[in-house]
């Protein structure tokens, strides 16, 4: 089969993509892929081949940050988050055009298109063009819920959830429409979800269902059309891990910081907000530098700062984590049975948090409000024999990357040869 698979994002929200692509082609399909032109690198070192899907993800990777900070600082002022919002998404917007007509020229005579959570009304419009089964891959809850937010009444977390929908609705439909118009399509009156159901998608929700307890009860009416599958990862090996393999053993088991994709605004003063707090608690840190750079700070005799490092070999090894919360650091976590700290920058990121939370294996704080002082506190809270224990319990819950990706594409293969 011709399956195309298209993502834009963080490397977090590609590499699901990247992974499912992966065994597609392992399983003989011929897979095309689209992603961002900055992680066409990533497609290809597990030999996919990529075409430039978007703008690069660093053009918009500090707005993001920067409107989140302002959000949660600001947000009863709806005007300006409203304008800081749309900032923040101008350069996707104005690349939905030539992304339409890419993915429309890759589509066309596909088995089925496959989509990530950015742009699913594009996707979903191109599919609906190409007269093609459409696929999402979903890795947090998106679709509206009552089992989002444990700790609010059902109906609130659903109203909350549609509401959202309809915020991003209008924030796309007037660009929206109007590719749908040089498609011949008719308007959308509404949010994509809805007519992505209504369509008899696929929805494979690539995240653990252990984490949001009674969701996958609530999702039965979809007879199938939302199946659980886990966190879709690549864990592939990286040039640092024998060193860093060298180094933990060398001393007593550290505690892993890193924030991913969004670049942290001041390395300095975050180095030195961790360095003094493991000094405190007699404690080692390991630092992955993600996409921030740290060429030029301070350096520390307990504290190692890496590139990119394989979490599956690592995060064993290590007492505790502590990260931006993204879906697939928060998996790889929990996958180690080992304790988490979830630093939040944006909005997603806080739901991981919330989850870990009630399960009691973990705890989260705004990555903006922490000092060196909330800092010992948390590590203090996390490193209880009993937080650590209740991680080791949860790890055995979660899937395997190996069992998540065969899932996955065991999902879509019976999908897309059936023709949706």
């Amino acid at each position: 089969m011709k399956l195309v698979l298209a993502f834009y994002g963080t490397r977090g929200d590609v590499e699901p993509g990247i992974a499912l692509g992966r065994e597609l082609m392992r399983r003989g399909h011929d897979v095309q892929l689209a992603v961002p032109p900055d992680l066409i690198g990533s497609a290809e070192s597990v030999g996919l081949a990529a075409v430039a899907y978007g703008p690069d993800t660093q053009i918009w990777l500090e707005g993001t940050r920067d409107f989140w900070a302002y959000f949660f600082r600001n947000f009863w002022r709806v005007r300006d988050v409203v304008r800081h919002f749309r900032e923040s998404r101008e350069p996707g917007i104005q690349a939905w055009a030539d992304m339409t007509t890419m993915l429309v020229s890759l589509a066309e005579g596909a088995d089925a298109l496959v989509t990530g959570v950015s742009y699913e009304e594009l996707a979903a419009d191109v599919a609906e063009y190409c007269q093609i089964p459409l696929a999402t891959v979903l890795w947090f809850p998106i679709r509206v819920n009552g089992r989002l937010a444990g700790n609010l009444p059902a109906a609130v977390t659903r109203s909350a959830m549609r509401l959202y929908e309809w915020l991003v609705w209008r924030g796309v439909s007037r660009i929206a429409n109007a590719q749908r118009g040089k498609l011949g399509l008719p308007r959308a009156s509404g949010p994509v979800p809805d007519r992505i159901a209504e369509r008899g998608s696929l929805e494979i929700q690539a995240y653990h269902d252990v984490l949001f307890p009674g969701l996958a009860h609530e999702w039965r009416k979809w007879d199938g059309q939302r199946p659980f599958v886990g966190t879709l990862t690549l864990e592939l090996a990286t040039d640092a891990d024998e060193d860093v393999a060298s180094w933990i053993a060398s001393g007593t088991p550290p505690i892993f910081f890193g924030f991913g994709s969004i670049p942290v605004d001041s390395p300095a003063a975050m180095i030195a907000m961790i360095a003094g707090a493991c000094a405190q608690l007699g404690e080692r840190a390991l630092i992955g530098a993600g996409w921030t750079d740290f060429g030029n700070v301070a350096q520390f005799d307990h504290v190692k700062v890496v590139g990119a490092v394989n979490y599956a070999t690592i995060f064993p090894s290590c007492r505790a984590v502590v990260h931006h919360g993204g879906a697939g650091t928060t998996a790889a976590g929990l996958r180690a049975g080992v304790p988490t700290l979830v630093l939040w920058m944006a909005d997603v990121q806080v739901i991981w948090g919330a989850a870990l939370k009630r399960l009691e294996v973990g705890t989260s704080r705004r990555f903006s409000s922490a000092t060196e002082k909330t800092l010992v506190a948390d590590l203090q809270t996390i490193l209880t024999p009993e937080c650590a224990a209740r991680a080791r319990e949860l790890a055995p819950r979660m899937a395997t990357p190996a069992q998540s990706v065969t899932a996955a594409a065991d999902h879509l293969e019976r999908f897309a040869g059936g023709r949706g």
